[in-house]
């Protein structure tokens, strides 16, 4: 719960020093931090999205220098989500879950663990539709139809956002700040979601301490068998790193 109050506070922080809101522009982009970097190891599309989007409480890094925080979208169950849990207990990490619809409803027992084990629930949309596809109306009820059946189910209010798909337009950042949430993507991501094509251990060890920096968001997928072999390890070695995890 310490770890959760730190890292809404890094964002909650970030809203405060940044830019104006932009205009409800509805066209549809997609984010990815790209494979530049600056002087802090940063990938340059993150800072520039944290630049431009701040004003909208949307952000891809945190404003702790010091602290990593780690993310999972969670949109199906792949059997590994137990183990990851009980890696992330056994490390005393506090993570990030993003709920879709489906998962919250299928996988009650999963999801009561999270609460009960101190991790931060966010909204990742109830069907995980793109919200620049969507008109406003059916995006809020995207938004608020899974906030209210979490808040309904589990007694849990969830707060972060994180756009369905990677996809996001300016009109949508702003009915997500809307509807009382920020919207959070990410400052590292790999490709770690195809089941059937897991990278090795040693890679994937490689390549989240090669790419850690300040103020990262990493975006990982309970699906991955590789990512639940790994975890203790990659949380060890980025707080060999003097990283806060």
């Amino acid at each position: 719960m310490k770890i959760l109050i730190q890292s809404v506070a890094a964002l909650t922080a970030l809203s405060m020093t940044g830019t104006a809101a932009v205009a409800a522009d509805t066209t549809k982009k997609g984010y990815g931090q790209g494979t530049a970097v600056d002087e802090k190891n940063r990938p340059c599309g993150a800072v520039e999205f944290n630049s431009r989007y701040a004003g909208l409480d949307a952000y891809a890094l945190s404003s702790d220098e010091n602290r990593i925080i780690i993310t999972f979208d969670q949109g199906y169950e792949n059997g590994y989500t137990a183990k990851i849990l009980d890696t992330l207990r056994d490390k005393d990490v506090t993570a990030v879950f993003f709920l879709t619809g489906d998962y919250a409803k299928k996988e009650s027992a999963l999801v009561k663990r999270m609460i009960d084990e101190g991790h931060v629930l966010g909204n990742h949309g109830m069907t995980h539709a793109s919200l620049p596809e969507l008109s406003e109306a059916k995006a809020e009820e995207e938004i608020m139809s899974l906030h209210n059946y979490v808040m309904n189910n589990y007694g849990y209010q969830m707060q972060l956002f994180r756009c369905p798909c990677g996809e996001y337009s300016d009109a949508s950042l702003e009915t997500v700040k809307r509807c009382g949430y920020r919207t959070v993507f990410w400052s590292y991501a790999y490709v770690d979601w195809k089941t059937d094509d897991q990278p090795s251990p040693d890679e994937a060890v490689k390549k989240l301490t090669e790419s850690a920096h300040g103020g990262e968001i990493l975006l990982l997928h309970s699906v991955s068998e590789t990512n639940a072999a790994v975890l203790g390890d990659v949380i060890d070695k980025l707080r060999e790193k003097g990283y806060t995890v």
